[in-house]
């Protein structure tokens, strides 16, 4: 009976002694729950929107047409020579008289040499076109820049053009670069409309047959 409860005694001993050894294992490590990291995703900023520099519509400028289409030839020659345009061309036509024929309604189409065209004359030459006994000679020379109708550099034809004057003028076209002559001058700026008729600039003045053999011939000595 003695060794009965010896055989208890221990067997209690060991129960709890395997008890205390869970629980104190249990303290010394006490269950930690591992969280998860939680990391938020950057979120990306939209751009800001810059607003698109909006373009300035260019100032229209009204072209040469839109400018001298609703003036006549007279006023014309008159606006250019006002400003410092065709001055020379302007004084010949008021001394020969034909300032009336530039502003009526009959179409004429101008060959207008400029101020250095009529510079580049010989010596004395306009000088002595511009006395009035010589007013037939400047009406001659002036009539010859001048042909019947309303002609647009398009629409002129190499060859033979009769002018006012009576004479024809020879329009040579170059095919490569549509350089327009007449006679020895260029056309430097064609199409300048007016209300009756069209003006095309020329770098020298167009001389009549007979005025151009005066000035080819030889001087006889005095």
């Amino acid at each position: 009976m003695k060794a009965s409860k010896q055989i208890l005694g221990k067997l209690l001993f060991s129960v709890l002694s395997v008890g205390s050894l869970v629980a104190l294992s249990a303290c010394g490590n006490p269950e930690t729950t591992a969280t998860a990291p939680t990391s938020e995703s950057p979120v990306a900023e939209a751009p800001v929107a810059t607003e698109s520099p909006i373009a300035e519509a260019p100032t229209a400028t009204q072209s040469p047409a839109a400018t001298t289409e609703d003036k006549n030839l007279g006023e014309l020659a008159q606006s250019a020579a006002s400003g410092g345009s065709f001055t020379t061309l302007t004084k010949a036509v008021q001394a020969a008289g034909l300032t009336e024929n530039l502003t009526g309604s009959t179409p004429y189409t101008v060959f207008a040499p400029t101020d250095a065209a009529f510079a580049a004359l010989p010596a004395g030459v306009l000088d002595k076109l511009l006395l009035p006994e010589n007013k037939p000679a400047l009406v001659e020379l002036l009539s010859y820049h001048v042909v019947p109708g309303k002609i647009s550099s398009s629409d002129l034809k190499a060859g033979e053009v009769k002018t006012v004057e009576g004479t024809p003028v020879t329009v040579a076209i170059d095919s490569s670069t549509n350089d327009i002559t007449v006679n020895n001058a260029k056309v430097i700026q064609p199409n300048i409309p007016a209300s009756n008729g069209i003006i095309h600039v020329v770098d020298k003045v167009i001389l009549p047959p007979d005025v151009q053999a005066g000035l080819d011939a030889p001087k006889t000595a005095q």
